[in-house]
């Protein structure tokens, strides 16, 4: 679970998760960045007349800014054992890191060579002084808790990050001097990439942009959609909707990004057929394993599961593995209704016997917020639209 703590209704967090530029050509094109294989790319004059812009802190010229646009592009993200996270492959100054995008915080942050090493065994490490493109941001310094109180802090340099084939040069990139057990063991993780609002960055003195606001500008269209699969890789793209990769219209809603979230309204919820819920609020985060929701349907659901139980040795709802779930149904935008089938719900065996197992759907209570985490979003096609009106939006897909 990856929303940041120093929000004060996420002091009392409940969490289950495992352990707990590149220029383009002139004309536009879509990218996407492929979490194990990095795509091949292009020159454009104008995108690096632009990137010297930004460098030195400017604005390019309008013809300059317009030219240089076709950032877009599509990047693979891969899950770890039982969907608990998502993991994708990005550059920073030329030096390849796998991290998990976050929608629900706005640090770029990384293992780096100022990690001391009995904390960084195993981990890439992004070194600096072997970028020709980094600079230390001076007096700077960040320090982020997450809900599942894993933790770290560090200093601030700026470089080039590439995602797939959208790059953004003077990207602020947080280098950890210190990191928590969860992260240390987590050795398949270098970090994260922080994909909420800007409010949410703990850089001081001044908080810093995240990757998506600075790309932004650059893109065809100002947004990004996350395409995650059950038990198999998936797709951050940026910059265009795929219609490909969703099998109806897209059905959008509004944000309330005023909490730095990507916060949004439900409709009804049905549980197996059966109205259980009216409209609840949520934020929607790719860093969160589970789907967490009001006591009230969490009830209901594990109520039409036989066997199920709310273990407090276990921390949550639990069935036998081989136990029928039902599906769960919201409505969106009055006319969309989102279904999180029976088969995408359970998380994971409690122990290696394999016959109890831990719910991915469990209370919301003790978190202050309903979070539509990993095991909501896998199961739809989810567009999150920025720019001065955010949205998220909707859609079916092939399961």
């Amino acid at each position: 679970m990856r929303f940041i703590e120093s929000l004060g209704a996420a002091s009392a967090i409940f969490a289950v998760v495992a352990a707990s530029p590149v220029e383009k050509p002139v004309i536009k094109k879509n990218f996407s960045v492929q979490q194990t294989t990095p795509k091949p790319t292009l020159k454009s004059g104008a995108a690096a007349v632009a990137a010297t812009f930004y460098k030195y802190g400017k604005q390019p010229p309008a013809d300059v800014k317009a030219a240089a646009t076709g950032n877009d592009g599509s990047v693979t993200t891969s899950p770890t054992q039982y969907d608990s996270q998502y993991l994708t492959p990005i550059t920073v100054g030329g030096q390849q890191l796998t991290l998990d995008f976050d929608t629900g915080s706005s640090d770029l942050w990384v293992f780096s060579t100022e990690t001391p090493s009995s904390q960084s065994n195993g981990h890439s490490l992004y070194d600096p002084s072997k970028s020709k493109t980094s600079k230390r941001l001076a007096g700077a310094t960040w320090s982020i808790t997450y809900g599942d109180q894993s933790s770290s802090s560090g200093i601030v340099f700026t470089d080039t990050v590439t995602v797939g084939q959208t790059s953004f040069p003077g990207q602020a990139v947080e280098l950890a001097q210190r990191v928590s057990a969860q992260f240390q063991q987590d050795v398949d993780n270098d970090g994260l990439l922080g994909l909420a609002f800007d409010q949410l960055n703990t850089v001081k003195p001044t908080a810093q942009k995240t990757f998506f606001t600075n790309v932004l500008p650059s893109l065809s269209a100002p947004l990004f959609t996350v395409d995650l699969k059950k038990s198999a890789p998936g797709t951050f793209d940026f910059g265009f909707v795929d219609d490909a990769k969703h099998t109806g219209p897209v059905t959008y809603v509004d944000v309330d990004s005023r909490q730095g979230f990507w916060t949004f309204t439900t409709g009804g919820i049905s549980v197996g057929g059966r109205s259980v819920s009216g409209a609840i609020n949520a934020i929607a985060d790719t860093g969160t394993t589970l789907l967490y929701l009001p006591d009230n349907i969490v009830d209901a659901y594990y109520g039409a599961v036989r066997g199920a139980t709310n273990n407090p040795q276990q921390g949550g709802y639990t069935y036998p593995c081989n136990a029928a779930l039902p599906d769960i149904s919201f409505q969106i935008g009055g006319g969309y209704t989102a279904v999180v089938p029976g088969s995408y719900v359970t998380y994971a065996p409690v122990d290696e016997s394999g016959t109890t197992c831990f719910g991915g759907i469990q209370s919301s209570a003790g978190v202050g917020f309903n979070i539509f985490g990993d095991i909501f979003l896998k199961s739809q096609f989810v567009v999150f639209q920025g720019g001065n009106t955010p949205r998220l939006g909707f859609a079916a897909k092939q399961l």
